[in-house]
């Protein structure tokens, strides 16, 4: 069904005539008919760009390995200053929000708690309320739709890669976690989200006509932000996450590790929606650079039932007991963190590591957060800008 974004509904009702703006965006901000977002503002009647603000991996997503920060520069086509919110600063500052009369974010997601460019919109919210900006929130697809799965971060394990109270899987697009930040969650800035208009809360980004772009440089597809809410975890280890391949977060595994028993142990563990075929691969960058890795890919053959982050925990026990010498968890610093263990901020508490560590089986490791998740969703419904259907997994 096609839909209508809310970058296209904004400029549609001219309400930004004779402001100067600033846009949150990158590369894959564009319209429906491919146009950036930044072309939009500047073609639209009585609109100013006055600076824009780039979210990790910089503005054009150039820079491939995570924890790179970019820094400052001018566009120069658009004759404007690029300011990056992954640099010295995650936060816009006040020399940065001078002149501005709004702050329009347009930045695509993938529905994953740890994924950063919603904190850079956080810390936006937060920076726009101590200096009187209004902000205006274009809503873009949820692209792996609204199913709701995985642990909620616990106090005490904030980072840039998790602020706030939320499952590994939220199942919100921006604009609804933009309300939930800003309400819930206390942020108290002034907010208007614009919606889009045929979205279907559980559809997946193939349904909805809209260009596909890269949001970030190893999320170069749909399958990619399908298998991202569970693979992402194997940042958190010494394990490739497959960075440096062709297919990042569907590709795992590490040098020595047997291919086929790892697949032989997943054999009958009874996931639905997926398929783990035995491989091998050599990243190019980040580890295991250079060095032939024996793992496995995952291959979602049934979205519906596809669990992301069940099948990574039930990945982790798998390696742990197939690839012993290979598998263990990654030391700080990560995301800007230099005491917790990745894992630990990335699933958000201890107990997904603890749990591995003794020897627990998935399914119970997976029931003990279930309630949890289900109380998220229940306390989320306030903003939901999109009917739902019953479709937690």
């Amino acid at each position: 069904m096609p839909v209508t974004l809310g970058l296209t509904r904004l400029l549609a009702s001219e309400r930004l005539a004779g402001r100067r703006v600033g846009v949150i965006c990158n590369q894959a901000s564009v319209d429906e008919a491919f146009v950036h977002v930044a072309d939009r503002l500047r073609g639209a009647r009585g609109v100013t760009v006055g600076a824009i603000f780039s979210p990790q991996h910089g503005i054009g997503a150039t820079e491939q390995d995570n924890m790179i920060e970019t820094p400052h520069g001018r566009d120069r086509a658009r004759a404007v200053p690029v300011y990056s919110l992954y640099s010295e600063t995650r936060e816009p500052t006040p020399e940065m929000l001078e002149g501005l009369d709004t702050l329009v974010v347009d930045l695509q997601d993938v529905g994953t708690r740890v994924y950063t460019f919603i904190y850079t919109m956080a810390n936006a919210l937060r920076a726009a309320r101590r200096h009187q900006v209004p902000v205006i929130v274009c809503d873009r697809p949820n692209p792996i739709g609204s199913a709701v799965e995985g642990p909620v971060l616990q106090p005490g394990y904030e980072s840039f890669v998790g602020q706030f109270g939320i499952p590994l899987r939220h199942g919100l697009t921006i604009g609804e976690l933009a309300h939930v930040f800003n309400e819930h969650f206390g942020i108290g800035a002034e907010l208007e989200v614009v919606p889009m208009e045929g979205w279907l809360s559980h559809s997946y980004h193939d349904g909805t006509e809209l260009p596909w772009v890269m949001p970030s440089p190893n999320i170069p597809t749909l399958d990619t932000a399908i298998v991202y809410p569970g693979s992402v975890l194997f940042e958190g280890t010494t394990l490739s996450e497959g960075r440096g391949t062709t297919r990042p977060f569907e590709l795992l595994g590490a040098p020595g590790a047997d291919p086929c028993a790892l697949v032989d142990a997943l054999r009958d563990v009874g996931l639905a929606g997926v398929h783990f075929r035995p491989a091998s691969f050599v990243p190019t960058f980040q580890k295991h650079a250079g060095v032939l890795c024996g793992g496995c890919q995952i291959h979602v053959t049934d979205r519906a039932r596809f669990r992301p982050v069940k099948t990574a925990v039930t990945l982790l026990r798998a390696f742990a007991e197939t690839a012993a010498g290979q598998f263990g968890w990654r030391p700080p610093p990560y995301e800007y963190e230099f005491e917790k263990l990745p894992i630990d901020i990335l699933s958000g508490s201890g107990r997904l590591r603890t749990g591995i560590d003794a020897g627990i089986p998935p399914g119970t490791i997976v029931d003990g957060w279930e309630e949890e998740t289900e109380a998220f969703r229940r306390a989320s419904r306030a903003a939901w800008l999109y009917p739902r259907t019953s479709d937690t997994p």
